[in-house]
């Protein structure tokens, strides 16, 4: 992929890309980091425990008080049953290494080949603290593929599989018969 001619002719380039992404916002995958690699540009990740959601404080059992943040404004917004999901796979990790939930979150994020750095925010030391032990986990393959299978992007159309494998769906050529 080209530059857009703008950025060529004045030799303004993009250099990085600052962008959410979480296990619970999974979306730039489809566009944003196949760019951010193709124009070898960096990616500063944005939001990497999806506004605290991911953080361990809230769960199918403890959503958190009305005076929440997230039950005040959801942002980002997250698919909440799903991330639930994440959450149980999060916990699993966090009690076998006996860490937090907030830092296998971050770890993931970290462990993602496109990733330059992430912005982290904290309230008080202790969230500090969990999200910079962050920077000394390194997830095994085991534990990527759980975490990746919990929280991957469903296929968007055109890249519907069950299109290629239904015969009563995709109408076949004659000559294929």
């Amino acid at each position: 992929m080209k530059p857009p001619l703008q950025a060529r002719l004045s030799g303004w380039l993009f250099t990085s890309s600052q962008s959410y992404y979480s296990l619970a916002g999974r979306e730039i995958e489809r566009e944003v980091i196949p760019v951010v690699k193709d124009q070898n540009m960096g990616l500063l990740i944005c939001s990497p425990l999806a506004g605290g959601f991911l953080s361990g404080k809230y769960t199918r059992n403890d959503q958190g008080s009305a005076d929440d943040r997230h039950s005040k404004f959801a942002f980002p917004p997250v698919d909440k049953e799903k991330s639930y999901a994440i959450i149980d796979v999060l916990q699993e990790i966090a009690v076998e290494r006996e860490t937090s939930i907030s830092s296998i979150a971050l770890a993931w994020v970290l462990n993602q080949k496109a990733v330059t750095s992430v912005i982290i925010g904290a309230k008080r030391p202790d969230q500090l603290q969990n999200n910079l032990e962050a920077s000394g986990i390194i997830l095994n393959e085991d534990e990527l593929n759980q975490l990746d299978e919990v929280s991957r992007l469903p296929e968007e159309y055109p890249g519907w599989s069950f299109l290629e494998n239904d015969d009563s769906i995709v109408r076949k050529h004659p000559a294929d018969q």
